[in-house]
């Protein structure tokens, strides 16, 4: 009786520690937290950045202005899929996708055909891997973008392309862009996407007298139907901000141009986009209202004045940018895509005409309101 008691108590021990053969500690994982994705004479680059949790963890231990080693690595293939899992052949120690946190795409990339589409599709047939991705597009080096360093010595983790958002919300300039709302802009054919353009800067910040280099989100591709319409800089975007649903704040001088008399925040924008036809030609209104409070005050001014000069900055920026996509035939303002939402009749006559085609004139008014809610301890003029 007793021998048997032993034998159970054997078995069960081997049942449990069985239960356990097939786990490892973290430390001996290889963790992608972003991938990059280049395109070359028909072959796929993948580069991924990994980072070792252990050293990047916040705890009683962590050290601020610790240097964070990043380690990169890089696979080659006629597919995404191949390119991909290359890299287990010397990654030494089991990959693990789950803690993905962004993608990148080069320039080539992004001009290959069906690219974004073909390699987002790849990398989520990972099981592991999340939907709600942040995705970029560059025209740096992948290894330059995948090691670049936070301030503080921060990990990549704390920059610009892991947490966007904290930014954004201090900024309102480019929108953040996630996998799943690109991929779904993209298949819709009224709709532009945008894509964030990552760059680094080195004449922004230093660390004592040596200059340190920063990620800036420095422009967007313009992405429609799954075809790139171009690249535009920061300041071609400039008026598109103003149609953002989730566009918090934003600086600006008035007037526009010369010597600034204030500079106002304007804030939380709403807006309405008015299509209709004009002699069998489309043709659109815009209608923003915006908040805003005095950040500075250079002259006293009335709050009427400076609320015309801040109408007058923000139908300029929002006549720019039209112009801008006009000038490459790209919907920054997407009201093709507003089109095709509210009168897709309309949208499909001309589609088939082939004559969704804009113009100068086919933005026909921008009508701007600001309201002031507050001056802060400046007491400008009432009228």
């Amino acid at each position: 009786m007793a021998v048997s008691i032993k034998w159970v108590l054997i078995l069960a021990v081997l049942l449990l520690e069985s239960g356990c053969w097939d786990s490892k500690p973290i430390q001996n994982m290889v963790y992608v937290t972003a991938i990059g994705l280049d395109y070359e004479e028909g072959n796929f680059i993948v580069h991924v950045q990994t980072l070792n949790f252990s050293n990047v963890a916040k705890s009683e231990n962590f050290e601020i202005g610790k240097n964070v080693p990043v380690w990169l690595g890089r696979g080659e293939g006629k597919t995404v899929s191949e390119a991909l899992s290359s890299i287990y052949a010397t990654s030494q120690v089991r990959v693990y996708w789950g803690h993905v946190r962004a993608i990148i795409f080069s320039d080539r990339m992004l001009n290959a055909t069906d690219s974004v589409k073909h390699a987002y599709d790849a990398i989520n047939r990972y099981r592991e891997v999340r939907y709600n991705i942040l995705v970029y597009g560059t025209k740096e080096p992948m290894t330059k973008i995948l090691t670049q360093k936070s301030i503080f010595n921060f990990s990549p983790l704390e920059s610009i392309m892991d947490t966007p958002e904290d930014s954004y919300s201090q900024r309102s300039f480019i929108p953040p862009q996630y996998g799943y709302r690109l991929i779904a802009e993209v298949s819709e054919p009224g709709r532009t996407a945008m894509l964030p353009s990552l760059a680094t800067v080195d004449d922004s910040w230093t660390e004592d007298q040596k200059k340190k280099s920063m990620f800036k989100v420095d422009g967007a591709y313009m992405v429609n139907t799954q075809e790139l319409r171009g690249w535009f800089s920061g300041d071609d975007l400039k008026g598109a901000r103003w149609l953002y649903k989730k566009m918090k704040r934003a600086i600006v001088n008035i007037p526009g141009n010369g010597d600034p008399i204030a500079a106002l925040v304007l804030k939380l924008p709403k807006h309405r986009i008015e299509t209709y036809l004009e002699n069998g030609e489309l043709r659109f209104n815009i209608t923003v209202e915006v908040q805003a409070y005095v950040d500075e005050m250079v002259q006293n001014t009335s709050t009427k004045k400076m609320e015309q000069e801040a109408e007058a900055v923000v139908r300029e920026e929002i006549k720019s940018t039209y112009l801008k996509g006009v000038s490459k035939q790209t919907d920054i303002l997407n009201l093709l895509g507003e089109l095709y939402e509210k009168k897709y009749k309309i949208w499909k006559k001309f589609s088939d005409e082939n004559q969704l085609v804009l113009k100068e004139d086919t933005l026909n008014k921008i009508i701007v309101h600001v309201r002031i809610t507050n001056t802060g301890t400046y007491k400008g003029k009432v009228n």
